[in-house]
């Protein structure tokens, strides 16, 4: 009978770290990479590489372009994703509130879920507006930089925030504040108004509010409204928390939003009256 021995086993444990390494390298890459590319960026050698993406690419995970030297995630990973997006009951429990913030704002309305110290958008619901925001859905930011990240971090205590958090806090935009004495003052102040908000510390010329929704405690999930800065002034910003925080109440209490449900008529960006 054959055994398996420490060194066949650390050899399968690198292999499986390698494969997952290469994913992860391609989902990050936003396009198809030469194999030369991804040996340098993840250091394992051609040859190696190579036989890894064989299997990957017998098994869906990776694809090829026409020439067959570039690589890029396959329908697979769409199939996997899809199914964790299936199974999980806050993209079905909150989708008709995304549906209800943007048919009331006009804006893109979103579901974030904090993962360690970033957040990962799970749904999203886009402006109608030719100009307007967009994040693809699984993308993953900076929760010190958003809003709903934010929202979350608020919901934890300060020596919680430091352990999600690796210090120093890089900066996504020149307007990213970075400091670990503002952000402690900034969650304070999210914890007494309950929402948060940015303009342009996530992504030049967008601004973002949101609240942390009470599915769980302390919350993981935060629904955010995004827009461009020139829409998002300080009267709709206030309308946008108000709203937002009317929601998770609700959905906290077993009552969201549903399409019959009534808000008050809002009155267009930074308080003028809604376009035509």
């Amino acid at each position: 009978m054959s055994r398996v021995t420490a060194d066949d086993a650390h050899r399968a444990v690198k292999s499986a770290g390698r494969t997952l390494d290469v994913l992860e390298a391609l989902a990050a890459a936003g396009g198809p990479r030469p194999l030369s590319e991804l040996s340098r960026t993840l250091g394992i050698p051609k040859s190696s590489l190579h036989a890894l993406l064989r299997t990957l690419l017998s098994r869906g995970w990776v694809e090829t372009d026409d020439g067959g030297g570039r690589f890029a995630l396959g329908l697979r990973a769409l199939e996997v994703g899809a199914a964790y997006l299936g199974r999980d009951g806050a993209t079905g429990l909150l989708g008709g509130v995304l549906d209800r913030l943007t048919a009331r704002f006009g804006e893109t309305a979103q579901l974030f879920r904090l993962d360690g110290g970033s957040v990962v958008l799970l749904a999203r619901r886009e402006s109608p507006h030719a100009l307007r925001a967009y994040h693809p859905i699984g993308c993953r930011l900076p929760a010190h930089a958003t809003a709903a990240g934010r929202a979350l971090l608020a919901q934890r205590p300060d020596d919680a925030v430091d352990r999600l958090l690796s210090w120093p806090l890089p900066a996504r935009t020149a307007s990213t504040a970075t400091g670990p004495a503002w952000l402690r003052a900034e969650l304070a102040a999210v914890r007494e108004r309950g929402w948060a908000a940015e303009a342009q510390e996530c992504d030049p010329g967008l601004a973002a509010v949101a609240v942390a929704v009470p599915l769980r405690q302390p919350a993981t999930e935060a629904i955010a409204l995004c827009a461009p800065v020139a829409r998002l002034g300080p009267q709709t910003r206030a309308r946008m928390a108000a709203a937002l925080v009317e929601a998770a109440a609700r959905v906290g209490a077993g009552r969201p939003l549903l399409a019959g449900d009534s808000w008050p008529p809002f009155d267009g960006p930074n308080g003028d009256p809604p376009l035509a």
